[in-house]
């Protein structure tokens, strides 16, 4: 029986240092706190949860049964679903990041 060795990498002789976990080797120009798309995060969780609870409640609202109830909801989405994107796009706006822009 014939066995071949095995492949291994060569060594090179240190280890590499990748910018994001030695401060040390950022150029002057990189930012590595921003959020790299460029979209404050905390709008984005935001987003989701805002958007859960008004389905939600629109949802309960609509199915009450009552002709109201329908209404009041179809009124409410109407009006809180425009409210809810402008007030969002706002704070992404405010809490952007101007000074590094996503790449």
């Amino acid at each position: 029986m014939n066995r071949q060795p095995m492949i291994q990498q060569p060594y090179i002789g240190h280890e590499p240092h990748n910018p994001v976990r030695d401060d040390r080797k950022l150029a002057p120009d990189e930012d590595l706190d921003r959020e790299p798309d460029g979209v404050p995060h905390r709008v984005v969780g935001l987003t989701a949860l805002f958007s859960v609870m008004l389905a939600m409640l629109l949802a309960v609202m609509f199915l009450s049964g009552s002709t109201t109830g329908r209404v009041s909801a179809v009124l409410l989405a109407v009006i809180a679903i425009p409210m809810l994107v402008v007030m969002l796009r706002n704070k992404a706006d405010r809490e952007r990041d101007h000074a590094h822009p996503s790449r």
